[in-house]
């Protein structure tokens, strides 16, 4: 696993507020596609809002085998936009770290603090699907909030 990038992208407020990294409350929001991560951003960004707490939209971006994961099949300037496009949705300070990886879960079990609040974004249906799969593994340590998209 490597951290490719860890930015911080200010929402729509404008600078971040005031108070220190250490002091300030941090909601996860995790990536797993753009209409889901869009809704978990949404719900994030309003209970961020009213707690004056921040968001860290962490990306694990899987990589295939043959490829070294300093060089990955995205490039990151590419990325760097469409995260920037995201993160202005919030109305808080948004912070993205891209991490280059091989497996997702072990990524979120190194990065994530225990007992984080973990925002998900899914689609609304019945079968069960990958970020399901994803929050069940994760939920034995940390405290997981689902957003559902149409």
């Amino acid at each position: 696993m490597s951290l490719a990038f860890d930015r911080s992208l200010t929402g729509l407020c404008g600078p971040p507020a005031q108070p220190t990294e250490e002091s300030k409350l941090n909601i996860v929001v995790v990536f797993t596609s753009a209409a889901a991560t869009s809704a978990a951003l949404k719900k994030a960004g309003a209970l961020a809002e009213s707690l004056n707490a921040r968001i860290t939209l962490i990306v694990p971006q899987i990589g295939p085998y043959p490829l070294p994961l300093t060089s990955p099949p995205v490039l990151l300037d590419f990325q760097e936009n469409r995260f920037r496009d995201i993160a202005t949705q919030t109305p808080v300070e948004t912070r993205v770290q891209l991490y280059l990886c091989r497996d997702e879960l072990d990524v979120l079990t190194s990065v994530l603090p225990s007992r984080s609040l973990v925002f998900l974004g899914r689609p609304r249906k019945w079968w069960p699907s990958r970020e399901g799969k994803l929050a069940r593994q994760l939920r034995c340590k940390h405290e997981i909030i689902f957003a559902e998209t149409e």
